[in-house]
């Protein structure tokens, strides 16, 4: 655990929060991403201590705040061990209410189409041609086909600046390495996707977070730090971002898109919601075309299974170098997948499902605007999340999250996005999955009366 201990310690001297304090969150936050899991052992007091570079009572006392947060166990003489997330009971009928990754609803439709596009390639292919090694980033003919259909969105994309990879979190990890040097730093809100603090983390770039306001990252913010210290890349997840449900309007990016041209800071356009919208403000690609990388995929508008996303670069040269980075991490695409997107943007079914998720996408949030109504939160009536903000109420994010669980409802705590160690009061509940309109209803109503009457704050937990 020494990598991990490193960065806790220099997290915690970091933070204005008191260090008993956010040794949980950090272990929450550790959990969350996969750097933890359950039954790992944590170093005894003392060697925590020694670690962190704290005296041996305070780290004591954040071991007693984890255990009531249900995050650790410990036993004399055995030691200390994560305890991790408390397992799922089902709701009804075998299954449950599965928040805690962000997934899109699972309409009919969607499911029949999908059927039918399957069955109907794989008749028209050579099967063993879809066993084989591809040239990665997809055929010429993928790349224009994919490129043309996000034009709309990026105007220069075409088919030397696009690669199809495989899923948007691969692609991540190879335009950061490629970006960023391991002790470089890499500009984020004070939100951010985990999956980015996880990346960044594995290779050893630091994360700055920037404070900002209801529209995003604040530009005084950014321009302060790049005239302190010129920062590698600015990563943004502007549309329907995640955990917070903001879409940054079109003169906050201005603003940014204006600085980071300004200083030649590259930017990294996590597009993963993008196409749910159907308007929304110009793409970073569009205010900064030169600098920008432009990500997005079929994972969080259809299904987590369909692994592809499309990587735009500023350049063609550009493009080519990103291309031998995703080969050496990731080999290819999935020749199926590839196919499948295609086909679907080709005959016009991605934009038709596009629309049968907004529309489910908006059945849903009425029923949490109708059960939640007393409750304020963020959402977005495109999107399939939202941020419930836990101000003035009687349970800490980490323990409602567990109490959640055990209830069979999964949500996910605002410690596993914070960036600045001071994580906000407030837990992210995902309305897509599996789950039946009425499922999301009933989990709905659970939470309701949850934080109307938290008789359970003291109780056992599993």
């Amino acid at each position: 655990m020494s990598g991990l201990t490193s960065h806790w310690a220099k997290r915690i001297a970091d933070s204005p929060k008191p260090a008993y304090l956010m040794i949980p969150d950090l272990i929450e936050e550790a959990l969350a991403d996969g750097r933890l899991q359950a039954r790992d052992r944590l170093p005894g007091l003392r060697d925590m201590a020694e670690a962190l570079r704290l005296n041996y009572s305070t780290v004591a006392r954040a071991y007693g705040e984890a255990r009531k947060r249900g995050l650790i166990d410990a036993k004399a003489g055995s030691g200390t061990y994560v305890r991790g997330r408390a397992p799922a009971l089902p709701l009804r009928a075998g299954t449950s209410a599965e928040m805690t990754m962000n997934m899109p609803p699972e309409p009919p439709a969607l499911a029949a189409r999908l059927r039918e596009s399957a069955a109907a390639l794989l008749g028209g292919t050579d099967p063993y041609q879809l066993l084989r090694y591809q040239d990665f980033g997809g055929t010429p003919s993928d790349r224009a086909a994919v490129s043309g259909w996000l034009r709309r969105l990026v105007p220069a994309a075409g088919g030397d600046t696009l690669l199809v990879c495989p899923g948007i979190h691969s692609a991540l990890v190879a335009l950061l390495s490629q970006v960023a040097r391991s002790g470089q730093t890499l500009c984020v809100e004070a939100l951010a996707y985990p999956g980015i603090k996880a990346i960044a983390a594995q290779l050893g770039v630091h994360l700055q977070a920037l404070p900002g306001d209801e529209d995003g990252m604040l530009g005084a913010a950014f321009e302060a730090f790049c005239k302190a210290q010129r920062p590698a890349v600015l990563y943004c997840n502007p549309t329907l971002q995640n955990p917070s449900t903001r879409t940054m309007p079109q003169a906050r990016r201005e603003i940014l898109a204006d600085i980071a041209l300004r200083y030649n800071v590259p930017i990294i356009e996590d597009d993963a919601y993008g196409m749910l919208p159907r308007r929304k403000p110009d793409a970073f690609a569009a205010l900064a075309p030169e600098l920008t990388y432009y990500l997005t995929g079929l994972s969080k508008c259809f299904g987590a299974g369909l692994r592809t996303a499309f990587v735009h670069a500023p350049t063609p040269r550009q493009a080519q170098r990103l291309a031998g980075t995703l080969r050496a991490t990731s080999v290819m695409a999935s020749p199926f997948t590839t196919l499948l997107a295609r086909a679907w943007i080709e005959d016009g079914t991605a934009d038709e499902m596009l629309a049968v998720l907004r529309q489910e996408n908006a059945a849903r949030q009425a029923i949490a605007a109708r059960v939640l109504g007393a409750h304020p939160y963020e959402a977005d009536g495109e999107g399939f999340h939202l941020w419930l903000p836990l101000d003035g109420s009687a349970w800490r994010p980490s323990e409602l999250a567990l109490h959640l669980r055990s209830r069979g409802i999964g949500a996910v705590s605002g410690s596993a996005f914070s960036t600045d160690g001071n994580p906000p009061d407030a837990i992210r509940l995902c309305l897509g999955g599996p789950s039946e309109r009425d499922e999301i209803e009933e989990s709905l109503q659970i939470v309701a009366e949850t934080l109307e009457d938290p008789h359970h704050l003291h109780s056992a937990m599993l």
